[in-house]
């Protein structure tokens, strides 16, 4: 499944500021069991805008680690919010189907 959530940052401040606390967290975060990794995307021309994306096994590995409050990602997480407005976009199944372009021989 996939978690996904929009980052707006506030007047004054760069991606860059949330870019480094999303790594810190994030590589705490991809310890626990069934985390599979996460994405940070900047909005094409709105370089205040972020989506992140956490990818997990399920949504019950995603339940088990935020039931489980880890001090240090609390911290991290805290020490973001004066400079950004996050919004849950929510946890999405993987696609039941998925359509890519037949490949092509080149040259």
């Amino acid at each position: 499944m996939k978690y996904i959530f929009e980052v707006t940052m506030k007047p004054g401040h760069a991606a860059e500021e949330y870019a480094d606390a999303w790594m810190r967290a994030s590589e705490l975060i991809q310890r626990a069991p069934g985390a599979l990794g996460t994405e940070l995307h900047r909005k094409i021309g709105e370089p205040d805008k972020l989506i992140a994306i956490a990818h997990w096994e399920s949504k019950a590995h995603r339940d088990a680690m935020e039931a489980k409050h880890d001090p240090q990602i609390a911290e991290i997480i805290k020490s973001a919010a004066p400079f950004v407005e996050i919004r849950s976009l929510g946890g999405y199944e993987e696609p039941e189907w998925v359509v890519m372009p037949p490949k092509t021989k080149s040259g």
